[in-house]
């Protein structure tokens, strides 16, 4: 009979070695398997960060490694939050998180109310709508740069049907004005299905019967809406300003495909000012403090706004 891979294993262990894991608790042995991987991920975590937070007190530059580093303490930090250009990355940034998070809450949402009520045809509209989501931001922003051609694109011409104004009359990517609006518009198409898919798996955690004692109480749509369905979806969209907030402070392939920051530096977002400093002009040690203010900030709202979901979660 085929001896058990385990029970091969089993009697080819030393003695010694079979005596001490025997002796192990449950929970040294779950430790013993988990350890290797946490060591793995402090290694790729933990040391870039320690060692960025150490360069960042420094004059270090990547492109001259045999230039003698000299320590010059806060003066990277001082030099970034007293920086005009910084606090301008900083508008752009805020300018762009505002809006896509904005718009895609309020059509996210509506698409998952809209798909929640049962209709004919709900799963292949569900499918199609998070289509976008599922697509590079590359293949994203190459596809929308040629919607947004002036001349032959089909962005200018959807525009000049509604409103009658001359397609070749303006450019999404070429104007100082409309320039920040055309990644909004990119980015709201791509995530608004992921915002869409947390907010119907809020919808439909909400059990029936609080619609039908609603009803029994003669409460209108409207009332049940403010009183029932938003309140307990509050979370699932809290949630999803969440994820969609973090990723959008460190977006850059998106707008790199689209604009690179231009026209100007009017859609320079911090993750392309960050890029420049650091790869650019070749300030590692200047970029590595911007790189840690970045973090600290987003770390810092982003404890913040969990405690405010967590008291929302525990009404």
């Amino acid at each position: 009979m085929p001896s058990n891979p385990i029970d091969s294993a089993a009697r080819a262990t030393p003695e010694p070695v079979a005596r001490k894991i025997r002796g192990l608790s449950d929970r040294a042995i779950a430790w013993l398997f988990v350890a290797p991987t946490i060591f793995l991920l402090l290694a790729i975590n933990i040391f870039p960060l320690i060692w960025t937070i150490r360069l960042s007190f420094t004059n270090f530059r990547a492109n001259r490694p045999n230039r003698e580093v000299e320590w010059v303490g806060l003066r990277n930090y001082e030099r970034i939050l007293t920086d005009s250009d910084i606090w301008l990355t900083m508008q752009a940034t805020a300018h762009f998180l505002f809006w896509t998070i904005f718009f895609q809450v309020l059509i996210g949402f509506t698409l998952a109310w809209l798909i929640n009520r049962k209709f004919r045809g709900n799963d292949l509209w569900t499918t199609i709508i998070v289509l976008p989501m599922m697509l590079s931001p590359a293949v994203v922003g190459n596809f929308w740069t040629f919607l947004y051609q002036p001349q032959i694109g089909l962005f200018n011409y959807v525009v000049s049907f509604f409103t009658g104004v001359d397609p070749s009359s303006f450019e999404m990517l070429g104007s100082v004005t409309l320039a920040p609006w055309s990644i909004v518009i990119v980015d709201t198409w791509m995530w608004t299905p992921f915002v869409m898919l947390i907010c119907l798996a809020g919808l439909r955690s909400i059990p029936d019967y609080i619609y039908e004692a609603a009803e029994i109480d003669r409460a209108s749509k409207l009332r049940q809406f403010f009183t029932i369905t938003l309140p307990m979806v509050l979370p699932f969209l809290m949630l999803a300003v969440l994820f969609r907030g973090i990723e959008n402070f460190k977006m850059f392939d998106l707008v790199v495909q689209l604009t690179g920051g231009g026209p100007g530096s009017i859609t320079e977002v911090t993750s392309i000012n960050l890029k420049r400093e650091a790869f650019e002009k070749w300030r590692t040690g200047y970029a590595s403090a911007y790189a840690i203010i970045l973090f600290v900030t987003v770390f810092g709202l982003a404890s913040i706004y969990v405690k405010a979901l967590n008291k929302v979660k525990q009404r």
